[in-house]
């Protein structure tokens, strides 16, 4: 066995998380000892976020991602849609959630538009 800091910090925190899964009575003291805690310290998340603000920004963009793949999952084989087959417009999915559409015709989305690219001619592009 490691006798390092971080292995041993790592033990402790896997025989908790087993104990709670485990043993019922251990983890009715646990969250009994939480709540004296919370109780105790009743602006402790006020006072947090007010001298943390980097961390609260940082916890509403998870927040929206966590919303957005929640968003998404809702939407897995969902067919209740305009047939998008039969549109003129191509539709591409793009960004890190398209592969989670599959068997989508409904979706919210961010929409961008291309056009296709035409050269001039020369003898227009002089004059």
């Amino acid at each position: 066995m490691c006798s390092a800091a971080a292995c041993q910090r790592q033990r402790r925190t896997e025989y908790h998380r087993q104990k709670l899964a485990t043993d019922a009575e251990y983890a009715d003291v646990v969250r009994d000892s939480q709540r004296k805690w919370r109780e105790s310290h009743t602006d402790y998340q006020r006072q947090y976020r007010q001298e943390n603000p980097a961390a609260v920004e940082q916890n509403r963009q998870k927040q929206h991602r966590r919303d957005r793949k929640r968003r998404v999952r809702r939407l897995v084989k969902n067919n209740v849609a305009l047939d998008l087959k039969h549109c003129a417009a191509e539709v591409w999915l793009v960004g890190p959630a398209a592969g989670d559409l599959d068997k989508n015709n409904l979706a919210l989305s961010q929409l961008l538009i291309f056009q296709p690219v035409t050269e001039i001619p020369v003898a227009q592009a002089a004059s």
